[in-house]
């Protein structure tokens, strides 16, 4: 499917959605946390979508918000999109897991964890992936101030 064709087929669930491109190849929706894991099993499982593989999954510090950026490819039709998840709330960061939709999201969502404190609602083990035992602070945040180890230029 194209991105226009993409962006038609998706619309019918909710015509209020966001769909950019921003420059990129990708056809880019922004959806609310609150919506995520629906939309996630409706593009996974849809069977003109067939989105069956998550290639990539980033954080991100917005400054105000913190958010999610998914990469999905269907390895059937060739088509590729990206879905923006955010939350304003910086205390408490959650978003649902999608690592039961697609298993890569099990390690990124960790990772992610990790740098940023997002906590992924119903993760199967949201252990500490990277950084020791007992760190404080989430260090790719912008607001994280670390003296000790900062870059000097």
């Amino acid at each position: 499917m194209t991105n226009a064709e993409l962006q038609n087929s998706i619309s019918t669930w909710n015509p209020e959605f966001t769909f950019t491109e921003e420059a990129t190849e990708f056809l880019t929706l922004t959806v609310a946390k609150e919506d995520w894991y629906k939309i996630a099993q409706k593009l996974k499982f849809t069977p003109e979508l067939d989105f069956d593989y998550l290639f990539c999954v980033t954080g991100m510090d917005y400054g105000t918000d913190l958010g999610v950026i998914y990469h999905l490819r269907s390895t059937k039709f060739g088509h590729e999109m990206v879905v923006k998840v955010n939350t304003s709330d910086r205390e408490n960061a959650n978003i649902d897991t999608v690592s039961d939709i697609w298993r890569t999201a099990e390690f990124h969502e960790r990772e992610i964890h990790d740098l940023f404190g997002i906590y992924f609602n119903n993760h199967p083990n949201m252990q500490v992936l990277i950084l020791p035992e007992g760190w404080e602070g989430y260090p790719l945040r912008k607001d994280y101030d670390d003296p000790v180890n900062m870059i000097i230029r």
